[in-house]
Formats: structure tokens, C-alpha cells, sequence
């Protein structure tokens, strides 16, 4: 056996370098192959261990009053026809003397927190509740506070809370939307930019359902095609896939493009599975009993369905529009609108915790701001000429948060003595949302997107997480 040559001749040294680069090519080829095979939505790990998997995030949009509710207030019916004791509050409309609460307030669970008569049923599990009593806001106006609660920024396009929690956990089931947003009758104020994906991927904008409907036909439009066989939709969209990957060899990665190609699967898959999903008849007598009649209590039990197969995040919008915005009428008005939902919270507070959900999933109960002490004057084009309604409050307002790793039985925070202004243990948005993440295990700093040149996150450069919220 002859010696093999030290030295390497150029043609052999060309060639085998060749052959290197190559190898590293194909390698990138296939990297990228196996990478488009797999679902941008699967299931990924949080940054720390943590409880909380799912959110229900329960959207009392308009504004419900928290010193109506949640907040209990004694000096409120003591001051009530009077001046507020500090003199006129400044709000955004004209107001006048201090408005006694309309409802009685009593003591619940081993902790006693006081709860309008208007949540019994959610009071029943106080326990396991913690009420931020001391949120605040930036400015009094819709349009600005749901895009502040929603995204963490008030005017620019950012993505929404769940399209950044199903950016960084993905989804448990590929068969079902990652993320849904239901509103009965139409859209919120401010529409999809509630549930947006801005410059996230479209794989995790929202998914919106108009949960007033009970055909799934007509809760979800074109669930079925009855004029082309599942194996020949199969067909057409192999066929597609193929055309767009060509397409996309030819050109840089598009996010839209691998979007599209996504929602077109998710759609082929969800024929079969939301189908099962959004029918509540097939729940037992005693549970659709339990969570009550109407359009509130069938999609908080669609809620609780979906977290039970895998879906991320559920937002329920209470209807179109800001039915919550109680200028007038509110004594009227939200015992109806609690009326409608309060039953079904409670129950579904009580089947999350039966199964052992409620531990793994986070639910959050709240609306854009709160409502004044006091109440709003007459104005023309403002309300019905009434005075027996409050106008918004960014100053101080309130949201409760169960399961999910929350430490339940506590008010954290406090109000003034009319419930005006948060003055005890402050919470901003920014601070709530920084909350959230931590509870779903994400350090909120570093949970970002890299987008036009720098790192965008849901707080922005703000936020702190509240500790004494967490177990």
C-alpha cells in the first residue's frame, strides 16, 4: 500500500471545497424544508415553568363600574345627592354630585370580600379571585383604552395580548385557532384592531367568531364545502402548497405568503373538529342548566370547550359596539348586562376547577376603564338627558383574575374613598399585561419581535410585574 501525497493539487482542492459548500447548501435546503413542514403554531416552552397555559379573557367592553361591582364603596350611599368631598371631579364630561351605588354589597368565602349583588354566582368563588382594585389608565376615551388594554399602546398598530401569547407558546391543538375572539352581533369598538396581529405573522391574529349565532354553518362561515369531497380538498391544497413553494423558492421569505398557505390548512382541519368544539348540545342537561340561557351563557361554555381542546387564548367580547357604556340608565342596564353573564362566569369558574383546568388556566374579568363616582350631567349628544348614569374613569377601575397560578382571596390595591382614583398599590395596564406574561411563563422584556430596526414587546418600555398577585 503506497503512501498517500501530502499535498493536494488545486483542481482537488477545488473540488472537494466545492463538494463542502455543497453539503452545507443542502443541508440549509433541508433545514428550511422541515421547517416549512412544521406548524409556526406548534407548542413551545415559556421562559420559566409556570402554571397558567390558557387565558378566557372575559371583555366587559363599554366600561362596567367597578364601585358598582367589584369596589365596595360605604362613604358612595353616604355622600349620595351631595358634593364629592374634595370638591367637583374632573372627568371628561360634566358631572355633578356624588351617585350612590344602586345595589347592596355583601361579604363572601373565607376571605369576606364585599361583591355587588350583582356577581353572586362569580362571588361564590371569591377564593379563588384576586380583584385589582387600584388599575389605571391614560385618557377616558374608548378607542385609546381598547387599544391600550388589548395591544399595550393606545395609537399605533401593535399586536394584540393573545397574538403575542400565541407567538410565544404556540397552540396544543392544530385542528382549532390558537387564538379566538368572540363578539355576538358584530364587532367592538375599534373592530379586529382588538385582535390584531399587526406585524406578528397572521398565524397569530385572532380568530373572530360572531358568537350570536347557534348553526355552525353561520358561526363559522364556510365551515363546510359540500360541493368538493375532503379528499379533494386534500388534493387542491397539495397542489397549492407545491405552486407556492415554487413561488417562494424564487423569492425571499414572505410572512403572508406562509400565512396564507396556514390559515388554508387550519381551515381543512378545523371541518371536522371545530364543528364538535362549538356545539354546545352536546353538553349534559345539568350543565347547559348550570351555565343558564342566552347568547353570554353559550359562549362562555364555548369557552371553556375550546380550553379543554388546546386553544390557547378565548376572548369574549360581551356585544357590538360598548354595550357597557352606561351614561344613564345603569342601574337598569347593568343588572341586565350582569344578568346575562354572571350565572355562566360562576359556572364556569365551577367546571374549570372541578376538572383541575383552573389551575393551568388563567381567567380574566374586566372592561377598558371604570366609571365615576359621581354623576353625569345632562348633555345633548352625550346621553338620554338623564341623571342616573356615570361617565368613563381611567383614574381608577378594576380587574379580577382566577386560576392560572393567580393568588386568589385578596383585593390588591385600593381606590379612593369614593372610588375615583387609585391611590394604594397602583396597577397600570403595562403593569397588569407584564402580570399576565409572568403568569404564562414569560419574562415580559424578553418576549420580543424584531421589527423596522428594533425590538418590539406587548409593554413596550414599560411595565412591572405585581408579585404579590402571583402564589
Amino acid at each position: 500500500m503506497t503512501d498517500a501525497p501530502l499535498g493536494l493539487s488545486r483542481r482537488t482542492l477545488l473540488r472537494a471545497c466545492g463538494t463542502g459548500l455543497g453539503t452545507l447548501a443542502l443541508n440549509d435546503l433541508l433545514a428550511g424544508e422541515a421547517a416549512a413542514e412544521s406548524s409556526p403554531l406548534a407548542a413551545r416552552q415559556p421562559h420559566f415553568p409556570s402554571k397558567a397555559k390558557h387565558v378566557i379573557h372575559l371583555f366587559m367592553n363599554g366600561g362596567p363600574s367597578h364601585v358598582d361591582t367589584f369596589d365596595y364603596k360605604p362613604d358612595l350611599n353616604k355622600h349620595d345627592g351631595k358634593s364629592a368631598p374634595g370638591g367637583n371631579l374632573k372627568t371628561e364630561r360634566p358631572t355633578g354630585n356624588v351617585l350612590g351605588s344602586p345595589y347592596s354589597f355583601k361579604p363572601y368565602g373565607e376571605s369576606g370580600i364585599e361583591v355587588s349583588e350583582l356577581f353572586q354566582h362569580t362571588a361564590a368563588h371569591i377564593d379563588d379571585i384576586c380583584v385589582i382594585n387600584s388599575m389605571h389608565a391614560n385618557v377616558p376615551n374608548h378607542e385609546p383604552s381598547l387599544m391600550l388594554m388589548n395591544t399595550g399602546e393606545s395609537l399605533q398598530v401593535r399586536p394584540s395580548m393573545g397574538s403575542w401569547l400565541t407567538y410565544g407558546l404556540g397552540t396544543e391543538n392544530q385542528n382549532l385557532p390558537a387564538f379566538v375572539a368572540m363578539c355576538p352581533g358584530g364587532y367592538p369598538i375599534k373592530e379586529s384592531q382588538n385582535w390584531q396581529a399587526a406585524f406578528l405573522p397572521g398565524n397569530y391574529q385572532g380568530t373572530y367568531i360572531d358568537s350570536s349565532h347557534t348553526r355552525i354553518d353561520r358561526l363559522i362561515a364556510n365551515i363546510n364545502n359540500r360541493r368538493v369531497s375532503r379528499q379533494a380538498q386534500r388534493q387542491q391544497l397539495d397542489f397549492l402548497r407545491n405552486l407556492n413553494r415554487r413561488h417562494a423558492g424564487d423569492r425571499a421569505t414572505d410572512q403572508r405568503l406562509d400565512s396564507r398557505v396556514e390559515s388554508f390548512e387550519l381551515a381543512y382541519r378545523m371541518q371536522t373538529d371545530a364543528a364538535e368544539a362549538f356545539d354546545v348540545s352536546r353538553e349534559p342537561k345539568h350543565v347547559l342548566e348550570a351555565y343558564g340561557d342566552g347568547v353570554q351563557a353559550r359562549q362562555i361554555l364555548i369557552a371553556r370547550r375550546l380550553v379543554e381542546r388546546g386553544v390557547r387564548y378565548v376572548q369574549l367580547w360581551h356585544g357590538a359596539g360598548q354595550p357597557w357604556d352606561n351614561h344613564d340608565d345603569l342601574e337598569t342596564n347593568h343588572r341586565r348586562l350582569a344578568g346575562q353573564c354572571d350565572r355562566a362566569i360562576g359556572a364556569l369558574l365551577t367546571d374549570l376547577k372541578k376538572s383541575g383546568l383552573l389551575e393551568e388556566t388563567l381567567v380574566i374579568w374586566g372592561g377598558e376603564f371604570g366609571r365615576t363616582p359621581v354623576v353625569e350631567m345632562p348633555k345633548k349628544g352625550s346621553n338620554q338627558g338623564k341623571m342616573n348614569g356615570r361617565d368613563h374613569n381611567h383614574h381608577g377601575f378594576t380587574v379580577w383574575m382566577a386560576g392560572g397560578g393567580v393568588k386568589g382571596g385578596q383585593r390588591y390595591g385600593k381606590t379612593d374613598e369614593l372610588g375615583f382614583k387609585a391611590v394604594e398599590n397602583r396597577v397600570h395596564v403595562h403593569d397588569l399585561h407584564a402580570t399576565v406574561l409572568r403568569l404564562m411563563g414569560f419574562d415580559h422584556k424578553r418576549l420580543t419581535y424584531r421589527y423596522a430596526g428594533r425590538d418590539f414587546r406587548l409593554t413596550d418600555v414599560h411595565g412591572r410585574i405585581i408579585d404579590d398577585v402571583i402564589a
